[in-house]
């Protein structure tokens, strides 16, 4: 199964002014594992980024001059996405905006849901955690992911991040359950070869029967085997001499020399 984790970084949050993209991020997911192959652009966005949007990913206009325009890198953008699971956080946001800028190339319009299918990691983490904060940062923290190097926004740093938040989501404790249970039955098996007596956790509680219960017990008995016309188990094997027994007391044979 191949997956893609993308984020983007914008110059503002509002499509429907002509926001654009100005960073897109992807990391590539095989079989569960990172695979090493990314996807890394910075893009021109041949207008100005808001006073709000620089200050969360710190990229100025004047730091995107030279950078290639989206229509330079949409068709490498799509080859990669392609046939892939696409795994984003707060989907609605960066498909919106990669859309946009699709819908501004000439010829036949394309969409990102056309191209792969899309999984929502933010409607993910409000399902496994409703009514907390589901932010990458509090995410990553809830799960043990270091995001020590995020100071500022980053669409691929952000990418990487969400990846190891999402496998966590998605497996993380079953995998760490079936370690612990490897363990366990390791451990298990290694006291059953040291002769090791292994108790449980809880000591067991032993109630004894009263003399009443035994008596009513044997009187029990008694009515099944008048019942059964003595054919009963127990009594046969009551009356059976251990083989141990009757070797013991056996006459040792003597010679005739």
């Amino acid at each position: 199964m191949r997956q893609v984790v993308l984020d983007t970084e914008t110059t503002g949050l509002e499509v429907e002014l002509d926001h654009r993209v100005i960073e897109i991020g992807c990391v590539e997911i095989v079989n569960r594992r990172p695979s090493g192959r990314s996807f890394h652009r910075y893009v021109n966005p041949e207008r100005e980024v808001d006073e709000g949007a620089l200050a969360v990913h710190g990229i100025s206009r004047t730091d995107l001059d030279g950078q290639p325009r989206f229509a330079e890198i949409a068709a490498e953008l799509l080859g990669f996405l392609e046939g892939a699971e696409l795994v984003i956080h707060n989907a609605a946001f960066d498909l919106a905006f990669l859309d946009a800028e699709l819908a501004r190339l000439p010829g036949e319009q394309r969409k990102i849901g056309a191209v792969c299918q899309v999984i929502d990691a933010l409607a993910l983490a409000r399902e496994l955690h409703p009514g907390k904060s589901n932010s990458l940062d509090a995410l990553a923290k809830r799960y043990g992911i270091d995001n020590s190097a995020r100071e500022l926004h980053g669409a691929l740093l952000d990418a990487r991040i969400l990846a190891d938040v999402y496998l966590a989501m998605t497996g993380g404790q079953g995998a760490l359950e079936l370690a612990e249970a490897r363990l366990s039955g390791q451990a298990i098996e290694g006291a059953q070869r040291n002769g090791a007596l292994l108790r449980a956790a809880v000591p067991l509680v032993v109630v004894a029967a009263t003399a009443e219960e035994l008596a009513a017990h044997e009187a029990m008995l008694e009515v099944i085997s008048k019942a059964s016309g003595g054919r009963v188990l127990w009594a046969t094997l009551e009356t059976r001499e251990p083989p141990a027994a009757s070797a013991s007391r056996a006459e040792p044979q003597r010679s005739s020399a």
